[in-house]
């Protein structure tokens, strides 16, 4: 968790809890980042309305900071404990969570096995499993077995993931189709975006995204490249850890860049080579400022990100060929011819030189990746239909209990 974590509250971390448990029936979220926490919003938000509780746990700093914009006081954030016994144990005997739902990947066998023991249903939404995690726990296949197999209900984003899932011993499986098809862009997201449209102007522009260590170096040799075409093309730049942004600044200094960084309310000049963009939840703001993005932890890093957010949000995507987490999504996409595909800085910028030229090309991209995005979309209705029998009793139990309470 090097950089990620919150030292002032990481006796969270240990299953000490910071904020006292309501009364009532409570359901215990669990998302490890920022992308995932997104997903689920919506749905949190539908089960706050029917007055239950909400305990939301996530791994990262900026997960945290993205629900406090997100929900402030209306649900009760902590660090998710680790999966030590003893860790669980104090953590569960203090919530006492009537239900729990995990987010995608996250498998803790100490947390699964605690939870059947107290007989508390646990669901597994929007799961995935990527090749590697997969492969690795088919080495171990009697563990996995007696792991998944615990798992009261897994809800899948596409048929590969549950037969996956079915093969290493979930026993109850089902398909919704993926979640953040379905997830909802606050509207505050955008209250800069008139600012910095008026200090960009007209410049010409494209984003890197979701970035890790490597490609916003490579960011930056596309745009030096472009600038002898477009001397006054404008870099966005979007790390996908905030925590890297000191040590990114240095490098991006010492290769002579001018940037600005949106953290510190900076805003782009004639002069400026590259916006930064190291706040939280504010994507629909950078995407807001381009119509080209490519998307991170595909040249550099394993597995991707997930290009949804783009293509909802209108973009022209980009990306490197390691995509293996999200390959489904991809598949239909590349179906649409709503993405384009680089292996390297000189096809990344040769690509974003096109799309800036032909505008004709960037709109039919951006307009079939929104068709792609909208096929997908339907995730959460299924989701909530799947869940229904499970939360159902809680609903009435949350009603009685306010009945009782008045």
């Amino acid at each position: 968790m090097r950089g990620k974590e919150d030292t002032k509250r990481y006796s969270e971390r240990m299953g000490w809890p910071s904020q006292t448990r309501p009364k009532g029936p409570l359901i215990w979220f669990h998302a490890v980042s920022v992308g995932e926490t997104m997903a689920i919003v919506p749905l949190i938000e539908a089960i706050l309305e029917s007055h239950i509780s909400v305990l939301l746990t996530t791994g990262t700093v900026a997960a945290s900071q993205l629900v406090g914009k997100l929900f402030a006081q209306r649900l009760i954030h902590q660090y998710a404990p680790i999966d030590f016994l003893v860790v669980i144990r104090r953590f569960l005997d203090y919530w006492k969570p009537d239900m729990m739902f995990a987010c995608e990947s996250e498998i803790w066998p100490i947390r699964i096995d605690e939870l059947a023991y107290r007989s508390v249903p646990q669901i597994l939404l929007n799961a995935r499993i990527s090749d590697n995690s997969f492969e690795r726990w088919k080495r171990y296949a009697f563990c996995a077995n007696e792991i998944f197999s615990k798992l009261t209900i897994v809800i899948c984003q596409s048929d590969g993931d549950a037969k996956r899932y079915k093969f290493l011993g979930a026993q109850n499986v089902s398909i919704s189709g993926n979640l953040k098809g379905d997830a909802v862009f606050p509207s505050y997201l955008s209250r800069d975006f008139e600012r910095y449209r008026e200090a960009i102007a007209s410049r010409p522009t494209w984003a890197a995204i979701s970035t890790h260590d490597g490609e916003e170096l490579i960011a930056a040799q596309v745009h030096t490249i472009l600038r002898k075409r477009y001397p006054d093309l404008l870099t966005i730049i979007v790390p996908r850890h905030i925590s890297r942004i000191t040590q990114l600044s240095k490098k991006l200094a010492n290769k002579n860049y001018s940037f600005v960084r949106k953290s510190l309310n900076e805003f782009p000049t004639l002069g400026t080579d590259i916006l930064i963009g190291d706040t939280i939840g504010d994507m629909r703001l950078y995407l807001g400022l381009t119509k080209i993005a490519f998307i991170g932890k595909s040249l550099m890093g394993e597995g991707g990100h997930n290009p949804l957010e783009s293509a909802i949000l209108g973009s022209a995507i980009l990306s490197g060929p390691n995509i293996g987490n999200f390959k489904e999504i991809y598949k239909e996409l590349m179906k649409d011819k709503a993405v384009f595909f680089v292996d390297d800085s000189m096809m990344l910028a040769r690509s974003v030189s096109y799309l800036l030229e032909r505008a004709d090309v960037r709109r039919e991209m951006i307009e079939s990746a929104r068709r792609t995005a909208l096929r997908l979309s339907g995730g959460l209705k299924c989701t909530f239909d799947i869940l229904k029998p499970f939360l159902n009793p809680l609903f009435l139990s949350a009603q009685l209990y306010r009945v009782e309470d008045v």
